[in-house]
C-alpha cells in the first residue's frame, strides 16, 4: 500500500548501436521510487539487458538525495559502469533529475 511519502519517476535517454538491450528497447530508462520530502532515491533500476546490469545501478543510485545534484552518480558512474551504455544511463539520469525537480517546483506552487 502506498503511504504517498514516494513518488516513482522515469529519465530516458537513447541507446547507443551495438548494445544488446537495443534488440529490445530503443531507449535506455532510468525508474526510481523517491521520496517526496527529501528527494532520496529509496529503489531504482534500469532497462539495461541483464539483470545484473540493472541491479548494479541501482546500487549506485540508492540512498542518494536528488537534492544534492547528480554530479557525484555521474561520476560514479562513469567509474564504476564500464559498458557501451554510459552516455545513455548519464543522460536517463539528467533526464530523471529534471523531471523530479518539475515536480517539485509544481507542488511548491501548490501551496503557495
Amino acid at each position: 500500500m502506498l503511504n504517498g511519502k514516494t513518488i516513482f519517476i522515469a529519465g530516458h535517454a537513447r541507446l547507443p548501436q551495438g548494445m544488446a538491450a537495443k534488440s529490445v528497447f530503443d531507449t535506455l530508462t532510468i525508474t526510481a521510487e523517491i521520496d517526496r520530502k527529501y528527494g532520496v532515491i529509496v529503489e531504482a533500476s534500469c532497462t539495461l539487458a541483464t539483470e545484473h546490469g540493472s541491479d548494479f545501478i541501482g546500487r549506485i543510485l540508492k540512498g542518494v538525495s536528488l537534492k544534492d545534484g547528480v554530479e557525484g552518480l555521474i561520476e560514479e558512474i562513469e567509474t564504476y559502469y564500464r559498458g557501451k551504455a554510459t552516455n545513455a544511463l548519464v543522460a536517463a539520469l539528467k533526464d530523471l533529475d529534471l523531471h523530479f525537480h518539475q515536480i517539485e517546483t509544481a507542488e511548491r506552487q501548490k501551496v503557495i
